[in-house]
């Protein structure tokens, strides 16, 4: 059995065939689609709203031929005190499979430890792989063609992500990009740079990737083919959104710092976006911003991610 908790749990061949599935999914999207959760329900517990993960988690599975169970963690035990472990078990008794969006990656990993069906990481503080690996595949579509081999059509590109480099976003498009053969050039103020944690991670796999943090934001975006960008205050940081947005501001995504990219660097957002905090509207609106093919493609990755688990578990 197979959990999906960050961006390495699977395999180069398995990245593969969740974009050639996606591919597939989106080109074939209501003409018949194989019925790979028939029969099944999974569990989807959020402790952080949503609109994208929610609703493409839910639709894809419907699509897939099974049924989402929403549970806000209010609707759970687990929101009186029942330990992770024994919500794992008793679920584990019930459905065929649990997506989880919460705060803390370590109560999706204690989840996944002791669950007996897949777990799929929605989203944590930590990381975000279901939007990178969305995110990498939108990329690619636009360079590999409909034909071509999007994998390889990732390999050396190089994104610069400007911001909070410090939280999830940053965190697992440094671990995507070692998986994708990417590099990235993260720039944010000091303070904000990626930290120990996704430092530790990359050892503890052994992986090398070819990162570099800056503060000028100019030298981050120069040669760049993706320039991305991520809200300067996420849940849980209201209280601190004035003092982010004052140390964040020489950091926005302007119509001229993106014009110091490539000639036709894509502009990327994980969404929702705040235009004139973390990016000017005259990006998000220009031709080669592609921020809605990320949110559209969502589904159909997702859709690709949760049958590569069904069939590793022989489902």
């Amino acid at each position: 059995m197979k959990h999906f908790l960050k961006e390495t749990d699977l395999q180069p061949q398995e990245l593969g065939e969740v974009f050639s599935l996606a591919r597939e999914f989106k080109r074939k999207r209501g003409r018949h689609a194989p019925p790979v959760l028939s029969g099944q329900t999974w569990a989807l517990i959020f402790a952080k709203s949503s609109t994208r993960t929610r609703v493409s988690f839910e639709v894809g599975i419907n699509e897939l031929g099974g049924h989402p169970l929403f549970l806000n963690r209010g609707d759970l035990q687990l929101g009186r005190g029942e330990s992770i472990e024994d919500t794992a078990r008793v679920l584990s008794r019930f459905v065929h499979g649990i997506v989880i969006r919460t705060f803390d990656h370590a109560d999706v990993e204690r989840l996944a430890a002791a669950s007996g069906v897949p777990v799929v990481n929605g989203l944590t503080d930590f990381l975000h792989p279901c939007q990178v690996y969305a995110d990498a595949f939108t990329a690619a579509e636009r360079w590999a063609g409909p034909d071509g081999d999007l994998v390889a059509a990732l390999r050396g590109r190089k994104i610069a992500f400007l911001g909070d480099t410090s939280f999830n976003m940053a965190n697992s498009w440094i671990l995507g990009a070692s998986l994708f053969g990417m590099r990235i050039s993260l720039a944010g103020p000091r303070g904000f740079e990626p930290g120990a944690r996704i430092r530790e991670q990359l050892r503890s796999e052994g992986r090398t990737v070819d990162f570099e943090f800056t503060e000028d934001p100019l030298e981050a975006v120069r040669g760049a083919d993706v320039v991305y960008t991520d809200v300067w205050a996420s849940m849980g940081q209201e209280e601190q959104a004035e003092a982010r947005i004052a140390r964040m501001r020489p950091y926005t995504v302007t119509a001229g710092l993106f014009a110091a990219a490539r000639p036709d660097a894509l502009f990327m957002h994980c969404l929702p976006a705040h235009p004139g905090e973390e990016v000017e509207q005259a990006v998000l609106d220009n031709p080669r911003s592609i921020i809605f093919d990320e949110a559209e493609n969502r589904l159909h990755v997702q859709k690709a991610i949760l049958s590569v688990l069904a069939a590793s578990r022989g489902v």
